[in-house]
């Protein structure tokens, strides 16, 4: 071991207790994007957790005893061009050179206090309480009778949640008084539409009716027999294509979470023809404009097949967009889930509003129009919003 790394290891040894975080950065190895460390409590024990980064999305994680670190940093310095120790006393750098040299700079006072750490076990407050939720959650088997969630719907557990705050932040633009309806399209097994009912009917106090829709008769019937045993009053689920259905009454939120493709433009035609007031829409498995677009100005982007997905993905989602703002609503698009446990991460979340001045949705006209003729193409819902 060259005399910088055991300078580096000392200094670990030294420092351990006030270590806030270790960052290993610039990779050797392609298949990793970096790693950190950050100190957890785990079963009244604090230990280092390090992730490891990898560039297929997936995280890797390990808990390593104090004692051991200053050996384990070591261990992974081969495998990174730069490490990084943060202190609350300063913080130190590890270079390898371009010759293999480390070089270290930096320094963490001797009077750094220790690190404060967070409990590994301590579960973040939700909207929808496993807990106090159980019912609805363990029949849809993300959690047991007495609300502990199984790790395999932990990822599912989240992403409900996260779902809920959302609707939580613009829950004021929905009328204040009287029954909501609302409506989640593409519903399929519904997690969302439970826990959606849960958080209007049981957190806010509100009576509901809402309509679960999908054209999959097997799935509806689960659902409705779901309802049925949880005695959810006003919940309902029928199984028919969105563009027929008719709630007989005014929308006010429309939800959608991964319709795939071109439903999500179903999804975004129908709530916009009806003038529903909130939209909630994730999107999903975007195929359309990527095997249609025809444009040399972007043929730089799109011979790169990843880079080409990644670029229609995100073109496509900013024309859903502009088609909401033309159409009177104030949209936005806002990260739904970690994109480490999903790509699928995007929500287009959308309020109407009467205030909006006219040349504003002219504006987005004008935008969406310049959009499709530099990609030389009409997308699903141009053409569903135009019948």
């Amino acid at each position: 071991m060259c005399a910088e790394l055991q300078k580096l290891e000392e200094t670990v040894r030294t420092h351990a207790q006030a270590l806030r975080k270790i960052v290993f950065s610039k990779p050797a190895d392609s298949t990793l994007v970096k790693a950190e460390a950050i100190p957890v409590l785990l079963k009244g024990e604090k230990v280092m957790q390090i992730t490891r980064y990898l560039a297929d999305g997936k995280a890797l994680h390990e808990n390593v005893a104090m004692n051991a670190l200053p050996s384990q940093v070591i261990e992974m310095a081969p495998t990174f061009g730069q490490i990084n120790l943060l202190a609350a006393g300063g913080e130190v750098q590890a270079r390898c050179t371009k010759k293999g040299k480390w070089l270290i700079s930096g320094k963490i006072a001797a009077t750094a206090e220790a690190a404060e750490v967070r409990s590994h076990n301590k579960e973040k407050h939700y909207l929808i309480d496993a807990a106090e939720h159980a019912d609805f959650l363990c029949r849809l088997g993300v959690c047991d009778k007495d609300g502990r969630v199984f790790d395999k719907k932990r990822a599912k557990y989240r992403q409900i949640n996260r779902f809920i705050e959302l609707l939580d932040d613009v829950y004021g633009k929905l009328p204040k008084e009287g029954k909501l309806t609302v409506c989640d399209l593409c519903c399929g097994k519904s997690y969302l539409t439970f826990a959606v009912y849960y958080y209007l009917t049981a957190v806010k106090g509100r009576e509901v009716h809402l309509y679960g829709v999908d054209r999959k008769a097997d799935v509806i019937a689960y659902c409705k027999e779901t309802a049925e045993t949880l005695r959810c009053e006003g919940l309902e689920f029928l199984a028919m294509d969105i563009m027929e259905f008719d709630p007989g009454t005014a929308i006010d939120l429309v939800i959608s979470l991964h319709a795939c493709d071109i439903a999500t433009d179903i999804v975004l035609a129908y709530a916009i023809k009806k003038r529903a007031k909130v939209i909630l829409s994730t999107p999903c498995c975007h195929h359309e404009l990527f095997h249609t677009v025809k444009s040399e100005e972007n043929d730089f982007i799109l011979r790169h097949s990843i880079l080409g997905q990644k670029f229609c993905d995100a073109a496509t989602d900013a024309i859903r967009l502009l088609h909401l703002e033309a159409a009177g609503y104030r949209a936005e698009a806002v990260e739904l889930i970690d994109p480490e446990e999903t790509p699928k991460n995007v929500m287009l979340r959308a309020v109407r509003s009467d205030k909006i001045e006219p040349h504003r949705r002219d504006i987005a006209r004008d935008r969406l129009a310049a959009a499709e003729n530099l990609l030389g193409c009409r997308l699903t819902l141009s053409k569903l919003l135009e019948e």
